[in-house]
């Protein structure tokens, strides 16, 4: 393709005589829906080693462990499967403050969860596929982890 047909092809899109396909376009909506307006958004970072029973490699059937950070906030996840579901325990350090709760989000749902004193939470009988936790904190932006595959 020439930049005069590169050209062109811009100028009918801005035109509309080259409309976006509507699968394109619902595909977009349906990403929009999904952002959390003025989070912040926690990468992944690696797990530090534990000791004792944690200490090892998970082995086939044992949780995994994951770790996202940002703006200060600490988001740990453990993963186990249960019959084909996903169970998701997770902690937020340090606690966001009194009226601090996640939410567990899938592409399709939310699970709300209040956090405690403790910053812990879980979930269970989830299904498989991507996830992301957003912290929501009383005195500061949302955090939210990347989207992560979740799978048996």
């Amino acid at each position: 393709m020439t930049d005069d047909e590169a050209t062109l092809a811009a100028l009918h899109l801005a035109a509309a005589r080259d409309p976006v396909p509507g699968h394109v376009s619902r595909s977009a909506r349906e990403v929009y829906r999904l952002r959390v307006a003025g989070a912040v958004t926690a990468r992944r970072v690696p797990v530090p080693p534990g000791s004792g029973a944690r200490s090892a490699p998970p082995a086939d059937g044992q949780a995994l462990r994951y770790r996202f950070a940002a703006d200060g906030l600490v988001v740990d996840l453990e993963v186990a499967a249960c019959g084909g579901l996903i169970e998701l325990a997770g902690r937020v350090t340090p606690h966001p403050g009194p009226g601090g709760r996640v939410e567990i989000r899938t592409f399709h749902d939310t699970h709300p969860r209040p956090l405690p004193a403790t910053g812990q939470f879980a979930a269970s009988g989830l299904p498989p596929g991507w996830y992301s936790v957003v912290c929501h904190r009383p005195d500061g932006p949302p955090v939210a982890t990347r989207w992560t595959r979740l799978r048996p």
